[in-house]
């Protein structure tokens, strides 16, 4: 299942990240307020923010977590992005800035939440193995040692019949 989230919210990423490099390709500004500079560093900022959240949830999925909340914030900080871009695009810079700052706000939190969960998966992980693999052995030993132990005795109880008789 997480697996499937993980691929859905890759491919919303790209789609969003190729929308982005064509509207952000193609920059008409009809009017500008003297906030342009503002704007487009927000959303550097933004974008910036959006790629290093991507890049740790992916490390924490890779690990075996379960980030399907944490993808639910990358999809929300990536629509309003892309809302940034598109404003900043029709000359609307204080709109974008704003956008731009939201979707930062939305992503506080989001690497040190991925990383949390990346650090829970490696340690079930390895308690799984300790628990299945030393587990399964070391029963295994006291499965064939108790029935060598039962069978030396029945063995001893045996010959001291027969030397009874």
């Amino acid at each position: 299942m997480g697996l499937w989230s993980f691929r859905g919210g890759f491919a919303f990423l790209a789609a969003l990240m190729l929308m982005l490099l064509v509207v952000g390709g193609s920059s008409c500004v009809f009017a500008a307020d003297g906030t342009e500079g503002d704007a487009r560093a927000a959303i550097a900022e933004a974008k910036n923010r959006v790629a290093d959240c991507y890049r740790a949830v992916a490390d924490a999925e890779s690990a075996g977590a379960n980030v399907t909340g944490l993808l639910n914030a990358l999809n929300e900080a990536g629509m309003l992005l892309s809302r940034g871009y598109l404003a900043y695009n029709v000359g609307d810079f204080g709109s974008a800035r704003d956008f731009a700052v939201w979707c930062s706000g939305n992503l506080t939190g989001v690497v040190n939440e991925a990383d949390a969960l990346k650090q829970t998966a490696i340690q079930e992980r390895y308690w799984d193995f300790m628990v299945n693999v030393v587990g399964s052995a070391v029963g295994s030993i006291a499965i064939v040692c108790g029935g060598f132990a039962v069978w030396f005795f029945l063995e001893r109880r045996e010959k001291s019949r027969g030397n009874a008789k």
